[in-house]
């Protein structure tokens, strides 16, 4: 029981470590859901933009990442 304790705490950290990157992905994601859902945007096209907006989001923290530990 308690691995598992142990595994919940590591995925938990690991989403709440960056609380910038973590919050951009679900406003993208809501975003997106909004497209199709209420504007009856393609599914597919929806598809791309989140997988688009995932990509710029990550490039995104690690270009920020770099930036800290370079300054450091």
């Amino acid at each position: 029981m308690s691995i598992i304790i142990e595994v919940a705490k590591e995925l938990l950290g690991m989403f709440l470590a960056d609380a910038r990157l973590t919050t951009a992905t679900l406003a993208l994601v809501a975003v997106v859901a909004g497209l199709v859902i209420a504007l009856r945007v393609e599914p597919l096209l929806g598809g791309c933009v989140l997988l688009l907006g995932c990509l710029a989001i990550l490039v995104e923290a690690a270009v920020r990442e770099a930036r800290s530990r370079s300054a450091s």
